[in-house]
């Protein structure tokens, strides 16, 4: 069963538990919240055709054992630049400091590859030693942009080898995220 925690404005206002987290992170329009609902098979996670609509830290507990965190996007919504400092400086210091989470997902659009926000945050959890695993989504999208850069485990240490590559629409390459966190 899988219960929604809260909606937290703050890293200090997040429940203190003893679960294991797995954190899901991406630009906006990235498919982050669609994706979190195929893997707990139920949509829990708020989506919307518009940028930037999960602006709070939200959590959700699966079977009273594992904790599912939807982070805010970050790159492209249509917010003031002090909201999205606030944002940033939020999701570095729940990096920083939320002992519990045991993976970050971080989400890249297959059709336009990482953008400087993507390599950005790649390049703060490589220099502060935050485990991290690229998961390319929309993969069932014609690709639209050729020249992608190319992620490299060699230039992220931090980097979990392993790319997954997913379809929220499509139900593919959910598996193997489901199998990460432990739902069956």
């Amino acid at each position: 069963m899988i219960k929604f925690v809260g909606a937290f404005d703050t890293v200090s206002g997040l429940p203190n538990t003893v679960f294991p987290e797995y954190a899901f992170v991406g630009r906006s329009n990235v498919g982050k919240s669609s994706l979190i609902n195929a893997v707990v098979g139920q949509n829990v996670a708020r989506t919307s055709n518009t940028p930037g609509r999960t602006q709070t830290l939200n959590l959700f507990n699966v079977d009273d054992r594992i904790m599912i965190a939807d982070l805010p996007g970050y790159g492209y919504a249509r917010v003031s630049r002090a909201d999205a400092m606030r944002w940033l400086n939020r999701l570095e210091e729940y990096l920083l400091n939320r002992r519990q989470m045991r993976r970050l997902f971080l989400l890249v659009d297959s059709r336009i590859g990482p953008r400087d926000a993507d390599l950005d945050l790649m390049d703060f959890c490589d220099a502060h030693g935050i485990s991290y695993q690229v998961v390319y989504t929309k993969k069932d999208k014609r690709i639209r942009e050729h020249n992608q850069v190319e992620i490299n485990h060699e230039n992220h240490p931090a980097m979990i080898t392993e790319i997954l590559e997913t379809s929220a629409e499509k139900k593919t390459g959910i598996e193997p995220i489901r199998a990460i966190i432990g739902i069956k």
